[in-house]
């Protein structure tokens, strides 16, 4: 590999936030879990939540769990990013250190809904990349809902309804990509990533690099005279 090689490999660029949404049960927990793994570059954005850790769950590793008060308290002082109302609780992704490591090249991974990809939107569109994950049929979101056995009819019926709902924002994504299987999605979903880091404007490293190219011209060797 040449010095250019190794050059252009390592030129630089802005970080993105890469946005992950869909219907409860529709896979995008799963996807981004498959991704994290798979791909060191990118970091999981942990959200701000109102409601109570569930089982397994970490302060500070699956969210920040804090009570009504600070929630409140974060509003105010404009330190979200965008949040929303979900199920009875609020959720939140606080600005923190996000918009100074994007600009060293580091990617986020953001889970949230239709709302907060809206919000994100409105602050900083230049860096989200949004992908909306479809299930193949209504039949197969309610099966794989009363699968996990964690809710009662009742809450599973009120999933499918907000379900529904959240479908009918699927043309505002800018990907859509349908998840009848797991391995494919995922497949799917990491191409638009390693694509939307090429971006030409994503690249800032592009200008100076490309003028140096412009700009040098060796020198035709010469043949000695004899």
């Amino acid at each position: 590999m040449t010095a250019s090689d190794t050059q252009s490999e390592a030129l630089k660029r802005r970080g993105l936030m890469f946005v992950l949404s869909s219907p409860s049960g529709a896979g995008k927990t799963t996807i981004s879990r498959m991704l994290l793994e798979a791909d060191e570059a990118i970091k999981l954005s942990v959200s701000v939540t109102t409601r109570s850790p569930r089982p397994g769950e970490r302060d500070g590793v699956h969210y920040h769990f804090v009570d009504d008060a600070t929630f409140d308290r974060m509003v105010e002082e404009d330190d979200f990013y965008e949040w929303a109302h979900v199920f009875g609780h609020r959720y939140g992704t606080p600005k923190g250190h996000i918009r100074s490591a994007l600009k060293d090249g580091q990617d986020f991974l953001f889970d949230i809904d239709w709302q907060g990809t809206q919000q994100l939107y409105q602050k900083d569109r230049q860096d989200v990349v949004s992908v909306f994950i479809l299930p193949p049929s209504i039949a197969e979101l309610r099966r794989r809902l009363e699968a996990r056995a964690q809710d009662n009819p009742a809450v599973i019926q009120s999933r499918m309804d907000r379900a529904r709902a959240e479908i009918s924002h699927w043309a505002e994504y800018e990907y859509v990509v349908i998840n009848d299987d797991v391995d494919e999605c995922f497949r799917k979903v990491r191409e638009i990533l390693h694509a939307e880091r090429m971006e030409r404007t994503r690249q800032t490293g592009l200008i100076p690099f490309v003028r140096e190219l412009m700009g040098t011209d060796p020198s035709p060797q010469v043949a000695p005279s004899i």
